[in-house]
């Protein structure tokens, strides 16, 4: 029975978060149904990390098992066909080893959070981005996030129905790049608790205001308690842009 690799492009705002559920939108469940029509089989599709509601995705990794085999392109247009008239591309299909897993055998995921630091209102950027009328001052953001690379306990970051065993994390990037009204928050690590990602950016955005200092930030880290973290980033600003393996 082969075993493929999917890599797939999705817009999260008309989803209930990656994860299969029984009355609610998913990608999962839009995946699901779609290799099931072409394949007729009843098949898991399992994914490399499960996105919040809203989240979008640039590169987010899949793996399912189908009795009957597909030269990979065909499997990948007629996944594509069978998924319109979701805001889901399959991007590329790809056989792989048995042992390959889409959760357990990466290396390395990386995320992009959108910001448009501007006054006036979104237009072709509704739901893809977060909009923050107040000024930001980047370059304290950007030092201050380098106070949260490597390994820490992130319990502050780490949303209350976290599921993972540990809340040691390593993070091993978390940039703040400005390019005019454009402010990108590029992070990537090994794995992710649940809500750290937006969690993080929320607080950076407090110190680009003015209202917290890198120390505070780290002071926040420290406490290891939910109840210090700043403001969560809502979910249409943030991305899975890539997953290493």
């Amino acid at each position: 029975m082969p075993r493929y690799k999917f890599t797939i492009e999705y817009d999260g705002t008309p989803f209930c978060g990656w994860q299969l559920q029984a009355d609610a939108p998913t990608v999962q469940g839009a995946l699901e149904a779609a290799v099931g029509a072409m394949s007729g089989e009843e098949v898991r599709v399992h994914g490399s990390g499960r996105t919040d509601a809203g989240v979008h995705a640039l590169g987010q990794v899949a793996h399912c098992d189908i009795a009957k085999a597909f030269p990979p392109d065909r499997l990948r247009d007629g996944l594509n066909a069978h998924l319109r008239p979701h805001p889901i591309a399959v991007l590329a299909a790809e056989i792989v080893a048995e042992s390959f897993e889409a959760r357990f055998s990466a290396k390395r995921r990386h995320y992009l959070y959108r910001i448009r630091n501007t006054r006036a209102n979104l237009a072709l950027d509704i739901g893809r981005v977060w909009r923050v009328p107040r000024a930001l001052d980047t370059d304290a953001m950007h030092r201050a996030a380098q106070r949260l690379i490597g390994k820490h306990d992130f319990t502050t970051f780490r949303d209350t129905e976290c599921q993972a065993k540990s809340p040691e994390k390593t993070l091993g990037q978390l940039d703040v790049i400005r390019d005019g009204e454009a402010v990108n928050i590029i992070t990537s690590a090994r794995s992710f608790l649940h809500s750290q990602v937006r969690s993080m950016v929320g607080s950076l955005v407090w110190v680009g205001e003015g209202r917290w200092s890198a120390d505070d930030l780290a002071a926040a880290l420290a406490a290891r308690d939910r109840a210090a973290c700043g403001p969560v980033a809502p979910p249409e600003g943030l991305y899975l842009v890539r997953v290493e393996y």
